[in-house]
């Protein structure tokens, strides 16, 4: 038994001083504590729960451990195959796993960071994008660190100094018995004054009436009688412990999510005493709250979006994380808690934090290199190689939400292959599956729930098709209104030539595509000539413009130095245009005003653009050609590097032709209306970007790294 107050008291006593106001009996009740039948089984393993690792069940060393899915596999179709080669009729022929770590997919290299983290009791920082399974691999990591050291946390009154109550931690389980024994000692005590009580006002009632006939004295004497023995016994209410920390019931490590905790929830707080005087006063030891950081004590404490907690609360978990104890006080300073402040209490946890990019801007330095100075951080991936193997865990997956939801019918064959195909086009890359599998889980619900409110035995591949439609996000939802808005209001031009007017193509959100109209004017300047700019652009879409405009000076013949060159993102709403996706629109707006060569309008456009007029690839491909699909528009250019990245929807195949492009040159030769007009521009550019090939050319082959 540890105790880290380093009093006096006997180890084996009821708690701190109390060998001085507990009779004898007392102290044989506690002694007997420690022989209490079952009071070991804490300890020994038999009450272990499925999926808690003890003997033969699993230790750290599995975490992480390749789980073989128990169902028939055709090996020799398994890369072909969408489900891996799987042999099933439904995910309800798929065994899910115990173990929460067994039921993590994807994520490799985290899981490997937090096997050593929890062999070693490091901390860990998670940085990726929600839904990648921050969570869950902190959840599984305190499933596998041994709750053989657990213990329960119980507070005492000081009665030298009631404002700081002593600190005692005892083995898991042993707290509550404590907390019994002190109360049935408090009960028999009271019963003892009770009993004394009465026998004296008897007697003081007796004489009233009997000898001095003096009824209303007695009343009065009995009465004061009667207050004395209360006030008097809230001493013996005093003397039982509080149990901040019931590890008694706990079969794995704690696991604490803090997320967005408040001081008082993260760090313990004590409650406000309106009574602080006149004997009716909480005893400020039955006041304390213990926080997170108690509450996780030899287990993880998860905090994600680590980044919200203010900048006291970081600094003083950066303390609890030193320490490995932390003393709770009143957090609100006007409180009657802010005067009392515990000793030590124990808080050794393992601390992994969690956020987005953006959390490591606003994290508090020094807290972020207790984390990497004893423990590791690790990104999480978004996708992963599309292989047979993972598409069996995605089988799997989607067994262990149905399971784990527990109310939708199991996923058919053809109803588990939509979902895959989903996963590969959420992923956004060739060849890759997505690893945000939280909104994909959601899609499985949503398809779950129209399979069952139709009374469905299996959940089928219409089921999916209707969930993808009814799970749309709310910029998705809003595109798609926007695009309706946009026709009935006659804004979007899907046919003939404009001079100076091009489509372009822009996200929404992260899977929202829309048609973004991008329209260029030269005017002739009062002064300098300068580009401007119109639709609330940012950073990076200015510094696009900037780009455009060094290619525009390259390959245009007119002499812009005496030209106002006027760009106009049309209905960029409230937003603004973020990213340099639209380089090569306002390029080619711009070269068409320039040149007074007109721009087919059946064609959209995206790409980035570098200064020597290559065109570089950009985000949100897919959802991009589908928004001009939706729109009526018969192509889209793209870069040439997405092309890999192209997965639209079966639907949109027959609607719309992409075509992939490498250079401005060939933007303009597709895009550009007017054959004349638009063959003698193109061929100069086409000159332009062949001289500049053979300048790279000669200087890769004189061994003077290119430019590109």
């Amino acid at each position: 038994m540890s105790n880290n107050t380093d009093t006096d008291d006997d180890p084996e006593d009821g708690g701190p001083d109390s060998a001085e106001e507990s009779p004898a009996a007392f102290e044989d009740a506690v002694d007997d504590i420690d022989d209490v039948d079952g009071i070991e089984s804490v300890h020994d393993g038999d009450d272990e729960e499925p999926g808690v690792p003890d003997g033969n069940e699993g230790t750290i060393d599995d975490l992480g451990s390749e789980v073989e899915i128990d169902a028939p596999v055709d090996e020799e179709n398994a890369e072909d195959d969408i489900l891996g080669g799987l042999e099933i009729d439904s995910t309800h022929d798929i065994e899910v796993p115990d173990r929460l770590v067994d039921q993590v997919i994807g994520q490799d290299h985290a899981r490997d960071v937090v096997k050593k983290a929890a062999k070693q009791r490091r901390h860990v920082m998670m940085i990726g994008s929600p839904g990648t399974g921050k969570s869950m691999l902190a959840k599984a990591m305190s499933q596998l660190l041994p709750k053989e050291e657990l213990q329960d946390v119980l507070v005492y009154h000081n009665p030298d100094d009631g404002n700081e109550p002593k600190v005692r931690t005892v083995p898991a389980g042993k707290g509550d018995q404590i907390v019994d024994a002190h109360k049935e000692e408090a009960r028999k005590r009271n019963q003892m004054r009770s009993f004394l009580m009465w026998i004296i006002i008897a007697i003081v009632i007796g004489y009233s009436l009997l000898i001095v006939q003096q009824p209303l004295l007695g009343i009065l004497a009995a009465g004061v009688i009667y207050l004395a023995f209360r006030y008097g016994s809230r001493g013996n209410d005093a003397m039982i412990p509080n149990l901040l920390v019931n590890n008694a019931e706990q079969n794995t490590a704690p696991f604490e999510d803090a997320t967005g905790a408040h001081a008082g929830a993260l760090l313990g707080d004590v409650r406000h005493d309106p009574f602080q005087s006149g004997g009716m006063e909480t005893p400020s030891h039955d006041r304390v709250e213990p926080g997170a950081i108690h509450k996780a004590n030899k287990g993880v404490l998860f905090v994600d979006e680590i980044n919200t907690l203010d900048i006291r609360s970081q600094q003083k978990l950066m303390t609890a994380i030193q320490e490995g104890k932390f003393s709770i006080t009143g957090q609100s300073e006007r409180s009657s808690g802010a005067m009392v402040q515990t000793e030590p209490v124990p808080c050794d946890f393992i601390m992994i934090a969690a956020g987005n990019l953006d959390a490591m801007e606003n994290m508090h330095p020094a807290l972020r290199s207790r984390i990497k100075g004893y423990g590791y951080e690790v990104y999480m991936d978004d996708t992963i190689e599309d292989d047979a193997e993972m598409r069996r865990k995605y089988t799997r997956f989607i067994a262990q939400e149905v399971e784990k939801d527990g109310r939708l019918p199991h996923f058919d064959q053809e109803a588990v292959e939509e979902v895959i195909l989903e996963a590969r086009r959420r992923a956004g890359r060739k060849g890759h599956l997505t690893l945000k599998l939280r909104d994909l889980g959601g899609l499985v619900r949503v398809a779950g729930d129209i399979a069952r409110a139709e009374d469905k035995e299996y959940t089928e591949r219409e089921d999916v098709l209707q969930a993808k439609r009814r799970s749309r996000s709310i910029e998705q939802q809003l595109a798609d209104n926007y695009i309706e808005r946009r026709k009935d209001y006659e804004l979007t031009v899907n046919q003939g030539d404009v001079v100076g007017r091009v489509n372009g193509l822009a996200v929404m959100g992260e899977d929202s595509g829309i048609v973004l109209p991008v329209m260029a004017e030269v005017t002739p300047s009062q002064g300098p000539g300068e580009v401007i700019a119109t639709g609330q652009l940012k950073e990076m879409a200015q510094e696009a413009v900037q780009n455009v405009s060094a290619i525009i000076k390259k390959f245009s013949d007119e002499d812009i130095t005496e030209k106002d060159v006027h760009i106009q993102f049309v209905q960029a709403g409230e937003g603004g245009v973020d990213g340099d996706s639209a380089s090569i629109t306002v390029a080619t707006a711009v070269i068409s005003a320039l040149e007074d060569v007109p721009v087919e309008q059946n064609i959209a456009m995206t790409g980035s653009l570098s200064v020597r007029g290559d065109v570089l690839p950009v985000g949100g491909v897919t959802h991009k050609i589908e928004a001009a699909a939706k729109s009526g528009l018969d192509k889209v250019i793209i870069p040439k590097a997405n092309e890999q990245d192209v997965m639209i929807e079966e639907e949109y195949e027959e609607m719309i032709e992409i075509i992939p492009v490498s250079h401005i040159s060939e933007v303009l030769e597709v895009a550009l209306a007017g054959e004349p007009e638009k063959d003698g521009l193109v061929d100069r550019l086409k000159n332009i970007t062949g001289k500049a090939l053979e300048q790279r050319e000669v200087g890769r082959s004189s061994g003077s790294p290119s430019p590109q």
